[in-house]
């Protein structure tokens, strides 16, 4: 236990998993928290100041999913192991065996397989004053970046992790190191990191309290890291948090459908995690977008190469990962047929690829034949498992493993040895539990032994009298002696020979491993690309053309995503829209009722502009983009109650932020500006924020909108056109036909909309009265709410004396044939109306 405590002390809040021989036990308060996390039994070992010491515990052959399952619930676990053999301890006349914690496992730091989402990296975000950096321990991959938005970086990184020396609730606190380039210049072996590009202080802050987080967590040891890439925002398209959300490109807060999901079709864990990451942060460079489309269009256009890719692509192993844990030297036999199965797939890549603009793995042929040379076709889940190395690599491995598999054959070669060396043909060699393997002749031939050796044997082979019995005797030798030795240290001797190997094997990947990790990088893209040319081939979409203009022009547009959910809930055909942003009509004013499909529209358009960036094709006829340099959509109505903000208050920080920091090159969707508070107030707000997208940030803006009063503005904004959604009457009912024509709709159909959400009718007729005299009242240039209306009046009867009610009253519904029925319903609703006589 005082070593329990010590371990505790340095682990600090972590959970600590404690090593007693197969298990991973857990004490007081941690065996409290895991048992209920885990479901575990909680019971007692022995007593700390006369109380029961709380206990639980864990397989340590099977920690990998409880850990899991921990580390998902938010804890952090140190790992306490026992650093010696019982030997060791003997030697040194402990009592018990020295124990150290030798890594902290937090979500940022984790390596193991179980511990991680193959789709989705394990970003470690570090937060200085004005400077981030993010590292993925899992990978190697590093960036920094300067002057970014918090909340907008998290958004968009989604950390499995978040560091910062600001005491952020989120956050685990950090501390900024001493001389922080010097740290971070240490880190990589280097003298300066002037090779690396131009970093802020801010930056290297950052960086610094990341490595040193990493450093602490690994007990000193640091993974395989990249040099830092300083981003800055330089490159890519900016997009808030709040757009995110809005956008749902990555997560939606529902648990709905998202864009990730609906484009994804890569073949691999690293391809998804490089599709999520394009999508997450599009691209600000024409010459890199165009680059990316080329290679979609080829393989598009090219469906052999495609579908070699695709075939090369599929199960191969994540070699990014695998990496990470070889350089950690936390790494399984299966990490190592990883990377063996991972480069054979890369030379077919880059045999696929050949002749292409494509990008292409270099090969790395010696270490791949070394690998599959080296490495058991089948591997075991553990090194301790035996049969990593295959038959036929290492003589000294063969000759130790058929000692140890085929001690029944050289048991046999010395008992014919011994009976012919002895001159005792039945000799027979038998085991003793304390005494070992032991020759056991006849009492006969045994007082010959005894007497005198043969003459001319070997000093090795010169019998050693052990045991007589009534009708035997025991002898053993030299050469007896070490072969029982072998045999039984055979299995050791041949798992220390092959966990030497493996090391060999270990040192010649992390030799080539900025080629390695290389490969794995263009096969994630590979993967992406060829994804992205079977997504366009299935759907038929179109290349958009790019430019540096400020155009954006679709064709026959399609939500992918709703278009997506449609065609598997076997709905109706997604309807397409158009849309024409370009110079001359840059804003678009978009009216007509909810349900239609304004929502959609304008969401629609948005990740139009993040897919094409990306690159990615798009689900329309035609596009034209021009590039966007920051995105901003502010569509649905969202509170922020913890943080004491109303819904219309968070409408206006949004809003805010889209005045203050979009410019030209921006795209801007907004819907209902200035709902969330009075009628005359919001109307004003949308005018004034209407007159500043078109008059000061000249942006292109899709802005939806029911008050209907804005649509005068046409007339006086140049670039400002009309847009509605289209509706139809048809029978008294109305049918929304999800298709954006120009103009601006007539009237809003709100309570329709109530009545198919399952408004009551009488609430339904009441509302239709009062909206009947505000429009009347409007109609006739008075003020609709000067006048008091009759809120709580009954609604109005027919007279009874009423044709209608007369021809009711005569109808005998049992003898009407359906024709008759539906004919005599048209009748009295003439009659009603007062357009039919009776």
């Amino acid at each position: 236990m005082a070593q329990w405590f010590a371990a505790k002390e340095r682990a600090g809040s972590a959970l600590v998993f404690f090593r007693m021989g197969d298990f991973y036990e857990l004490f007081f308060d941690d065996a409290e928290a895991a048992s209920d996390a885990l479901g575990l039994a909680l019971t007692h070992r022995g007593e700390h100041q006369g109380v029961p010491i709380p206990m639980c515990g864990v397989p340590h052959h099977a920690c990998e999913a409880y850990l899991a399952r921990l580390i998902r619930r938010g804890f952090r676990v140190a790992i306490c192991e026992q650093t010696e053999t019982p030997e060791q301890a003997k030697a040194r006349k402990a009592a018990t065996l020295r124990r150290e914690v030798v890594r902290v496992i937090t979500p940022g730091t984790a390596t193991e397989e179980a511990l991680l989402d193959a789709a989705r990296p394990a970003w470690l975000l570090a937060l200085a004053e004005g400077g981030a950096a993010w590292l993925d321990v899992s990978t190697g991959a590093f960036h920094t970046a300067s002057g970014e938005d918090p909340a907008s970086l998290v958004a968009r990184l989604r950390p499995a992790e978040i560091l910062a020396a600001d005491g952020r609730d989120d956050a685990t606190p950090a501390v900024v190191p001493k001389d922080p380039a010097r740290r971070v210049a240490e880190a990589f072996g280097v003298a300066t990191l002037d090779g690396f590009g131009q970093f802020t202080p801010a930056e290297l802050a950052a960086a610094a309290m990341a490595l040193d987080y990493v450093r602490a967590m690994g007990n000193g040891q640091l993974p395989r890291l990249s040099p830092p890439l300083a981003e800055g925002g330089r490159g890519v398209m900016l997009l808030d948090a709040a757009t995110r959300r809005s956008l749902e490109i990555l997560e939606s807060p529902q648990d709905g459908p998202t864009l990730l999901a609906a484009l994804d079709r890569t073949l691999t864990g690293p391809g998804a995690r490089e599709l999520a990451a394009r999508l997450a942060a599009p691209l600000d460079d024409l010459a890199a977008i165009r680059a990316r489309h080329d290679h979609v269009a080829l393989l598009l256009t090219e469906r052999e190469r495609c579908d070699a890719i695709r075939a090369a692509l599929k199960g191969a192993p994540d070699m990014a990962r695998a990496l990470a844990r070889l350089s950690l030297d936390r790494f399984a036999p299966r990490d190592l047929g990883a990377l063996r199965d991972g480069l054979a797939r890369a030379a077919s890549l880059t045999q696929a690829a050949r002749g292409s603009i494509l990008p292409a793995p270099v090969p790395l042929p010696e270490l791949a034949a070394e690998l599959a040379r080296a490495l058991a076709e089948e591997l075991p889940a553990r090194l301790e498992d035996g049969g990593t190395v295959g038959a036929g690599y290492d003589g000294q491995l063969d000759a130790l493993r058929r000692l140890r598999d085929d001690a029944r054959g050289a048991i046999a070669a010395m008992q014919m040895e011994l009976a012919q060396g002895w001159g005792v043909a039945a000799l027979k060699i038998r085991h003793h539990q304390q005494l070992g393997f032991l020759a056991e002749v006849p009492a006969a031939a045994g007082e010959k032994l005894l007497r005198a050796a043969p003459p001319g044997l070997a000093e090795e082979m010169r019998p050693i009298h052990r045991q007589s019995m009534a009708n035997a005797h025991r002898f053993t030798c030299a050469a007896l002696a070490t072969l029982d030795r072998r045999l039984s240290e055979a299995g050791e001797e041949a798992q220390r020979r092959e966990k030497t190997v493996v090391q060999h094997l270990r040192r010649l990947v992390l030799e080539a491993g900025e080629a390695v990790a290389a490969a794995a990088r263009v096969t994630a893209e590979l993967d992406v690309l060829a994804a992205a040319a079977e997504l366009a081939r299935e759907g038929q979409w179109c290349r958009p053309e790019m430019t540096e203009r400020p155009d954006f022009t679709v064709v026959a547009g399609r939500h992918p995503v709703v278009e997506k959910a449609l065609r598997e809930a076997r709905g109706p055909a997604f309807v397409p829209n158009g849309s024409d942003l370009s110079p001359g009509r840059r804003l678009t004013l978009l009216t007509g009722p909810n349900m239609a499909g304004k929502s959609t529209f304008l969401r629609q358009n948005a990740l139009f502009a993040v897919m094409a960036q990306a690159g990615l094709f798009l689900p329309a006829e035609a596009a034209r983009i021009g590039l966007v340099d920051r995105l901003f959509s502010r569509v649905g109505a969202a509170d922020d109650l913890a943080g004491g903000r109303s819904t219309f208050m968070v409408e206006m920080s949004e809003t805010a932020a889209i005045l203050n920091l979009a410019g030209p090159r921006s795209l801007v969707v907004l819907d209902e500006v200035g709902r969330g508070t009075a009628t005359w107030d919001g109307l004003a707000i949308a005018t004034a924020v209407l007159e500043a997208l078109h008059d000061r940030i000249r942006c292109r803006t899709l802005f939806a909108t029911h008050f209907h009063e804005l649509t005068v503005l046409a007339h006086r904004l140049p670039e400002l056109r009309l847009a509605r959604m289209e509706v139809r009457e048809w029978r008294g009912e109305v049918v929304f036909r999800h298709s954006v024509g120009e103009g601006a709709a007539e009237k809003s159909w709100g309570i329709h909309v109530a009545k198919l959400a399952g408004v009551p009718a009488p609430v339904l007729r009441r509302a239709a009265e009062v909206l009947a005299a505000l429009e009347a009242r409007a109609a006739a240039g008075e003020d609709p709410l000067a006048a008091e209306l009759p809120l709580f009046a009954p609604p109005p009867r027919l007279p009874s004396a009423h044709p209608a009610l007369e021809a009711l009253r005569a109808l005998d519904p049992d003898s009407l044939s359906p024709r008759e029925a539906q004919e005599a319903l048209y009748h009295l609703r003439g009659l009603a109306d007062g357009t039919e006589g009776q």
